[in-house]
């Protein structure tokens, strides 16, 4: 009797693992101020690169980008709420100073248009509290962006794992079935037939010298007499092919773009690149372009000004190819 696997897919050891995967390589990203003035990129020493620096007084930069991306990854919605001055200069241009990037967990979420098209977003959380803000000064990273005009996800704004948790419960079956293996491997391995009459206290005996014949066997042979026949119980234990497992562990993982050498931290050059491109390159842009779009003016936009994340730590190439690199473009100037 094999029981459903249930509805939480977090649940699987196997979905944690690949989100992990990917976590810790985001967590690794380094946020920055910069500006394109021509084909040139000039790193920006602003405030907002000291907040970007230290998020807030809870989180460093590292515990900033882990909590963004298990929330982008658990629910295909991220929020991130910034706290900040404003006002406007002398020439009328608005300027802001950021204080902090909170990443926020409400339990509701809804879009609200006032009459002079401004979108609103209303958060509600789980201790009861509400705000409302706009819409324009929240980030807002999304997941699956698809059906929903706000939200990641599926048509209520939620992660659609049907098709994950059919592939789960598949899973979960066949561990119960490995499990239920290895249980009826410890069980009953054969009947003792006493060939004469005994009550209860006689049998009661008998096993307890069976017993301790079997404890004293270093030999593997059973001393028996002619009272008693020994009559062993044939199994025929199924276990699943590990085949079996390993291709429903890498249809789960490849759900999440995680390939089985990347889990298992034995991966090649090439191969860690094309998880980068397939996988992490996609939530590095979206980091960049939600951040870019909500952290800056319509007037810091029109100077190019930019939130890039860049993979200074997540090197594809090994030391002597990167000093090859060094060489020729010095020698270039």
């Amino acid at each position: 009797i094999f029981s459903q696997f249930g509805t939480n897919v977090y649940a699987s050891d196997v979905v944690q693992q690949a989100i992990s995967c990917i976590v810790s390589e985001m967590k690794k990203l380094r946020p920055e101020h910069i500006r394109e003035i021509g084909n040139d990129i000039v790193p920006v020493n602003s405030d907002l690169q000291a907040v970007l620096n230290n998020p807030n007084p809870r989180m460093t930069t590292s515990d900033f980008l882990e909590k963004v991306t298990w929330l982008l990854l658990l629910n295909y919605n991220a929020f991130i709420v910034p706290t900040f001055y404003e006002w406007r200069d002398k020439d009328g241009k608005l300027k802001r100073k950021y204080e902090a990037l909170y990443p926020i967990t409400p339990s509701q979420v809804d879009f609200i248009e006032d009459a002079g098209n401004r979108l609103f977003v209303k958060f509600r959380f789980n201790n009861g509290y509400e705000c409302t803000v706009r819409y324009s000064d929240v980030i807002h990273i999304k997941k699956n962006y698809s059906v929903n005009d706000f939200m990641g996800g599926n048509e209520q704004g939620q992660p659609d794992n049907e098709a994950l948790l059919k592939t789960l419960n598949i899973n979960h079956q066949l561990l119960e079935g490995v499990s239920s293996a290895m249980k009826s491997s410890f069980a009953i391995n054969g009947v003792v037939k006493f060939n004469t009459m005994l009550d209860d206290g006689k049998t009661e005996a008998a096993l307890k010298e069976l017993e301790g014949k079997l404890k004293k066997s270093e030999s593997g042979f059973l001393p028996l007499d002619l009272k008693s026949e020994f009559i062993p119980i044939k199994k025929e234990v199924q276990l699943v092919h590990p085949d079996t497992l390993k291709f429903i562990d890498e249809k789960i993982l490849r759900h999440f773009g995680v390939p089985l050498c990347i889990l298992t931290g034995d991966y090649t050059k090439e191969q860690y690149e094309a998880f980068y491109q397939k996988t992490l390159e996609p939530y590095i842009i979206s980091f960049s372009q939600a951040f870019t779009k909500t952290l800056f003016t319509d007037g810091e936009l029109r100077h190019h000004n930019k939130v890039m994340f860049y993979p200074k730590e997540l090197i594809f190439m090994s030391v002597d190819q990167t000093l090859q690199m060094i060489t020729l473009l010095s020698n270039t100037g």
